[in-house]
């Protein structure tokens, strides 16, 4: 999967992705310390170990670079940002039966937002899985010769 690139300063407003969010009963926000273990589990649970370690970083980052969507029945998705790799957007994911409530797009839009308020003009999307889905939301492009990227030769592959 290529990497791809997001213009952070030409995108759209971030109010409309957290309000369809709410129209389901979910809310998003940045995550707190002391919810580490409990998010970085439930990463582990749904996801896989690596994506977990990249979330447990993402908590060491000043401010901390990881949203969690959620209700009062528990954690529905995550997004986070300048984890493998500063200026890069990933891991995220959201539950597969809480998938098309408009989660994925609020995690990803609150991430690229707080990305442009730190500095950041362009985010790349590390590996980036849904390519449609990126190129939709934050009109992002694919960058050529991008596979393996920074992923190559990953400990987790021998």
């Amino acid at each position: 999967m290529p990497d791809m690139l997001v213009k952070l300063y030409d995108l759209p407003e971030l109010a409309p992705f957290i309000d369809r969010c709410g129209a389901h009963g979910y809310k998003i926000k940045r995550a707190l310390m002391p919810e580490m273990d409990t998010l970085v589990n439930w990463v582990e649970q749904h996801f896989n170990a690596a994506w977990a370690s990249e979330c447990r970083g993402a908590f060491f980052n000043s401010p901390v670079s990881v949203f969690v969507a959620y209700n009062d029945k528990g954690i529905a998705g995550f997004a986070c940002y300048d984890t493998t790799c500063r200026d890069f957007f990933g891991p995220t994911g959201v539950k597969e039966d809480l998938r098309g409530k408009g989660l994925g797009a609020a995690l990803l839009m609150s991430c690229l937002h707080a990305m442009a308020q730190i500095g950041y003009a362009y985010a790349i999307i590390g590996g980036a899985g849904p390519a449609e889905f990126y190129k939709k939301i934050c009109s992002a492009v694919e960058i050529e010769g991008s596979v393996p990227g920074i992923y190559k030769d990953l400990l987790l592959d021998i």
